[in-house]
């Protein structure tokens, strides 16, 4: 039996992207993203729905995602669906989440919309003190990486 685990997502960041290095050197971007959906109910009356998910996207994607978009700036997203589970340490009770992480992803709107112009970069975290060596061996483990970005 054949299997398949693709997401597509189009929403508006709900914050900052939050950019971090393993002690690999590997870079990690997490971010929350809030898609909507708009419909009539049986009686005419317009109803909207709105889901957040997180989102958490590696290597040189994290880096470009942290550099150009900020909350509020809409992303499309194509990924896959991981399910995080932990056990909560106050009460011991097993917790779980579900996240998309990024396996590759599209601006959207043009300047001053979705990205297009640098933000500045207030928000990049500095790469730990790691070989460039093993720094490129890690990214190629964490997942396809698309260096196709035009800027």
């Amino acid at each position: 039996m054949a299997n398949l685990n693709k997401v597509f997502l189009m929403g508006n960041l709900t914050r900052d992207p939050e950019l971090r290095y393993t002690p690999q050197g590997t870079a990690v971007a997490s971010f929350g993203l809030a898609t909507n959906r708009r419909w009539k109910g049986p009686n005419g009356e317009e109803k909207e729905d709105t889901v957040f998910v997180d989102v958490t996207a590696f290597a040189r994607q994290a880096e470009v995602i942290s550099e150009y978009m900020s909350k509020g700036r809409q992303i499309f997203i194509e990924g896959r669906l991981k399910l995080d589970q932990w056990q909560d340490k106050e009460s011991g009770a097993k917790r779980s989440k579900l996240t998309v992480t990024v396996e590759s992803f599209q601006f959207i709107g043009g300047p001053g919309q979705g990205g297009d112009a640098p933000q500045g970069g207030q928000r990049r975290a500095q790469r730990p003190a790691a070989s460039a060596a093993s720094a490129s061996a890690d990214d190629a483990d964490s997942g396809p990486v698309d260096d196709d970005i035009p800027f």
